[in-house]
């Protein structure tokens, strides 16, 4: 008991007493080694004296703010609003009492748990570090919870002096008026907060964390500044940005009073940016014979955290730029017919597995000679045998569909096999945790996993031949008819037709990813079934979703920029050159050979130019080797290398395209590369 009361003072010193640390060092060494009892004893003395004094005398508090309270609530003298006032501050009081008694407790367990530790042991010194962290972030929600409960109570005073004045004075017609409202607005604001923090607080995987606030004032543009004063949480109209310990930038996406309009500002600002700066970049590679998407990366580049470092807002621009990739695959759905998709889909399923399974068995090849893990190489392989659907997309706009009697598209073959790699693009990222699990060493959940495997691989097919029936059902009965509706309506009002056809892309995108496949094939499929009804109706649609389409391609396209590194790449020049044209060469002898094993013999000339299409990598591999890498199956050096890799694929891809499109297309059938 001696001990523990001896630790109980020591733990209170700090708040009970107003002495040196040093001070608080000697007392704590010479009690320990035994030297100065007498003084030491009678320091220990007369603080433990004084603890117990506070105890007592918060217990006596507490016990008369207990009564105060019953007594408040009984007194009918008052009115509801005062009564709930003085109620509520008296609680608040006593929270405040039971809270201050808990930490003192709480810092004798800290002090105790810290004097039986190892502080040679660094795992130790980090758990202790941790409960630490843990209890502060726990006692900082319990403040701000009290602070919350202050600014309440706070407000209920107000009320009840209202309710005095009122009272003694009799209300006009327009203050009746105004008093009605003011109640309304009250009900108003308790019916739409959902009081998202105490419903998430306690649920699994909620980490509280430390945050800087950072407030912007909308009335000065947006422009940080400086509170010389302290401001209520209530008053402030500006939008703020959290940043966390680990540097992530948060902004606000839906305020507690949402009564009040706001902007994100800094969306607005970043938006301006890339559609300034991408009219000059795109406008001179076009003058210098380059793809104007050439200028939309270099815009990315510019604006990144590799240049000017002026995009707040990347997470929002990206998510702008995959409703690009939407609108470009549904375009691409609405000039590549169901008739041309029957003519090749077995060529397509064929040629995007093969080429897969080539890829990872060169990767597990590579893995072997470089001893790098299968699970590793797996990931790389898969991530880099993805092609870039909208890239080739554009490259594909603008031409005619010419071919032979007999002989296949090259077209369709290309576009074909692209949509099965973002099937198969689905089902990689489905089959992530169980590289996960490898990646670990679990022996026994890689075998569970691999069964996992064989499920999703029977749950794919399943949902295909769901999203099949589909679109049977959608072109039977739905499709006629609701185009017809909507070119009724649409008559001197296109915009009705615009939203008609964005729902449409939307609802095949939702279905799609409802069924576990990608939403890119929902898209396709959106603008396949439209081109059933028509060279007509293809027509009128696309010169409705294009201006769309090409502005929102260009925000995708300087979302690819945002995520190249010019030093990086500079640094590691040689490297990845040679890893790059590698990569480069054998994605297209690949494809060259499993063409020429699958085509008829009457249409392996179109092997060139597929090949010339596909020798390119995904931009989608930044978003699987990101999640790799946050799940450590990569690490930092390889991420970077494959982003690096990555982006100068796409950037050799047009020249490849042009050369192959020059040697074997004749001049009357290239398409113009937008």
């Amino acid at each position: 008991m001696q001990v523990v009361c001896w630790l109980l003072c020591f733990g209170t010193v700090g708040a009970l007493v107003v002495l040196q640390k040093d001070q608080v060092a000697q007392h704590a060494i010479k009690l320990y080694r035994g030297k100065g009892a007498t003084h030491g004893h009678s320091w220990v003395a007369s603080n433990c004296k004084r603890l117990v004094g506070l105890l007592r005398q918060k217990n006596v508090v507490v016990k008369k703010l207990a009564a105060a309270a019953d007594a408040v609530g009984r007194d009918l003298a008052l009115s509801e609003p005062e009564r709930h006032f003085q109620v509520h501050t008296l609680e608040v009081f006593q929270k405040e009492l039971n809270e201050s008694e808990h930490l003192v407790f709480q810092a004798v367990h800290s002090l105790q748990r810290a004097l039986q530790g190892d502080y040679r042991d660094v795992v130790n010194m980090k758990e202790s570090s941790r409960q630490r962290l843990e209890a502060l972030r726990e006692a900082a929600i319990k403040e701000e919870q009290e602070y919350v409960e202050l600014v309440a109570a706070e407000k209920h005073q107000q009320e009840a002096v209202k309710s005095a004045l009122a009272q003694n004075k009799t209300l006009s017609m327009l203050d009746e008026i105004l008093e009605d409202v003011r109640k309304a607005a009250d009900r108003l604001e308790e019916e739409i907060e959902e009081h998202a923090f105490d419903n998430n607080k306690q649920m699994k995987g909620v980490n509280v964390e430390a945050v800087l606030r950072v407030e912007d004032d909308e009335e000065s543009g947006g422009k940080r500044k400086n509170k010389s004063r302290p401001k209520e949480v209530e008053d402030d109209l500006g939008l703020s940005m959290l940043i966390d310990s680990q540097n992530n930038q948060y902004v606000l996406t839906k305020p507690r009073d949402s009564t009040m309009p706001r902007a994100d500002h800094h969306f607005i600002k970043d938006l301006v940016s890339v559609v300034m700066l991408s009219l000059p970049c795109g406008w001179i590679c076009s003058l210098v014979g380059l793809p104007p998407m050439f200028g939309y990366i270099i815009c990315g580049v510019l604006l990144g955290p590799s240049g000017l470092n002026s995009i707040k807002s990347m997470v929002q621009v990206e998510t702008l730029g995959e409703l690009g990739v939407f609108f470009t695959l549904f375009v691409v759905g609405l000039e590549f017919s169901p008739e041309r998709l029957r003519k090749v889909w077995k060529i397509s399923v064929q040629g995007s597995c093969y080429l897969s399974l080539l890829m990872v068995g060169a990767g597990l090849l590579w893995g072997q000679v470089l001893h790098i893990r299968p699970t590793q190489t797996v990931f790389i392989s898969t991530c880099l045998s993805l092609s870039s659907t909208p890239l080739v997309s554009r490259f594909l706009a603008g031409g005619s569909r010419g071919e032979k009697e007999g002989d296949l598209d090259y077209s369709s073959v290309l576009l074909g096999m692209l949509v099965m790699q973002d099937v198969q693009l689905g089902l990689f990222i489905a089959v992530m945790p169980t590289l996960i699990q490898a990646q670990r060493g679990d022996l026994g959940s890689f075998l569970l996993g691999s069964l996992r495997v064989l499920y999703l691989l029977a749950q794919v097919l399943v949902s295909l031949a769901a999203v099949l029936l589909l679109c049977l059902l959608l072109k039977s009965f739905l499709i006629g008819p609701y185009y017809k509706k909507l070119h009724a309506e649409s008559k001197g009002n296109k915009e009705i037709l615009v939203l008609g056809m964005a729902a449409f892309v939307f609802f095949m995108l939702t279905a799609t990813d409802f069924l576990d496949v990608s939403m890119e094939l929902g898209c396709f499929l959106a603008g396949a079934l439209l081109s059933t009804q028509g060279h007509m109706v293809t027509t009128e649609v696309i010169g409705c979703i294009e201006p769309i389409r090409d502005f929102l391609a260009i925000i995708f396209f300087a979302s690819i920029g945002l995520h190249v590194f010019p030093t990086f790449v500079l640094y590691e020049l040689t490297i990845l050159l040679v890893l790059t044209l590698t990569l480069v060469i054998m994605k297209f002898v690949m494809a060259v050979f499993v063409l020429s094993a699958i085509l008829p013999p009457g249409s392996r000339h179109i092997r060139w130019i597929v090949s010339a299409g596909l020798a390119q990598v995904s931009e989608f591999s930044f978003v699987l080797s990101s999640r790799a890498r946050r799940a450590s199956i990569i690490s930092r050096e390889v991420y970077l290398l494959v982003l690096s890799v990555t982006t100068l694929s796409l950037l050799l891809a047009p020249v490849l395209w042009r050369v192959t499109t020059h040697k074997w297309v004749p001049r009357t059938e290239r398409k113009s590369i937008t």
